[in-house]
């Protein structure tokens, strides 16, 4: 029988999980995106607790009217500045089981123009 779409991805985000884990010095950069907005955090796995997140619900970010993919960059580009103010500079990308490209893609493009490597 075929998964379905959530199966699936459900079956992708875990096979990345087993391989990438943020820690205190290189935190994870954790990816989610529904059908209208899109979030991103900065997680430490050792001590599980989310150090910086931003989303497209931000009132700075939701004002604007623009597509979904320039939304993702802007959400991008706020999580890079607020990863900066709380001083890190290197990340690990999750992108939770999304195919890379749209707005997964453009979120983290954003995030490395913004300043942050990986």
């Amino acid at each position: 029988m075929a998964l379905t779409k959530q199966e699936r991805r459900q079956r992708i985000k875990y096979r990345i999980r087993k391989k990438i884990s943020g820690t205190t010095e290189r935190p994870r950069l954790c990816v989610f995106r529904s059908n209208k907005n899109i979030f991103a955090q900065l997680i430490d796995d050792v001590s599980g607790k989310t150090l910086v997140a931003t989303s497209s619900r931000v009132k700075e970010i939701s004002e604007k009217k623009v597509t979904k993919i320039e939304q993702a960059a802007l959400v991008g580009k706020a999580i890079a500045e607020k990863a900066k103010a709380a001083g890190y500079e290197t990340v690990v990308f999750d992108r939770n089981g999304y195919l890379y490209h749209g707005r997964v893609k453009s979120l983290a493009e954003a995030a490395r123009e913004g300043g942050l490597n990986f």
